[in-house]
């Protein structure tokens, strides 16, 4: 019996040659999950271009199949579109978990899980024909990811800092009592006291807005008993 191959629905352009549908769909799969996962890549994530795209292309075909099926097998009261991409949302979450990864008490990767799944979500809606607005969807996930954080950053949102200060013993009392007028709050310290002189080094872990932080280093900088400073954010958002 001749297979029968049932003309393809695109968006913008309707019902396509088959092969030629397929083509675009696969070939749009491939690129908008090569743009996320370039985004993903620069930023040294786990899932970079290859898995992304991969995911993408991926999920388009299950949804390609599960809608060509209905159109070749006919539309009884069984048969249902929606199973196969059902499928492909519970799935997609073994790889989601395996991007996740616990190291001390912080989770990360939540955010290159979350871009897994979404990616996937995208390879649904081109499979099913949507490639115009599976666009829109990829520009809306890389606005998220590169714009939320920056405007985070500018309205001051709160991180945990480890700082180290070095310096005369006496500036442990100016540092605090700065930090007790401040808007910071102080959650761990620690001093470590040099033998020979007058030095030590003083930990602090405070959690903090971008914005304290900078005025935190610039007072600390005008002091003329710290040496030097050192600190980084040591939890904040994966993006």
């Amino acid at each position: 019996m001749e297979l029968i191959h049932y003309d393809v629905y695109i968006e913008g352009f309707g019902q396509v040659n088959f092969y030629l549908g397929i083509g675009i769909k696969v070939l749009t799969a491939v690129f908008l999950g090569l743009i996320i996962g370039l985004d993903r890549e620069k930023k040294f994530k786990s899932a970079g271009i290859k898995t992304q795209i991969m995911i993408c292309v991926g999920a388009t075909i299950y949804t390609a199949i599960s809608i060509l099926n209905i159109d070749l097998y006919g539309h009884g009261p069984n048969i249902d579109p929606n199973r196969l991409p059902a499928q492909i949302v519970s799935g997609i979450g073994f790889l989601g978990a395996g991007a996740i990864i616990q190291s001390r008490g912080a989770v990360l990767g939540l955010t290159t899980a979350a871009t897994i799944w979404v990616v996937a979500a995208i390879g649904m809606s081109i499979g099913s024909g949507y490639v115009l607005s599976s666009s829109f969807f990829t520009v809306t996930i890389l606005v998220i990811l590169n714009l939320i954080e920056p405007i985070l950053k500018f309205l001051g949102k709160e991180e945990l800092f480890h700082v180290e200060i070095r310096g005369n013993k006496k500036m442990v009392k100016s540092i605090l009592r700065y930090i007790d007028n401040s808007s910071m709050e102080l959650l761990d310290s620690e001093v470590f006291h040099s033998e020979e002189d007058e030095r030590c080094n003083f930990h602090i872990e405070v959690k903090s807005g971008t914005k304290d932080m900078k005025k935190f280093i610039a007072f600390t900088r005008s002091n003329d008993r710290i040496e030097n400073i050192i600190h980084r954010a040591v939890r904040k958002s994966s993006y």
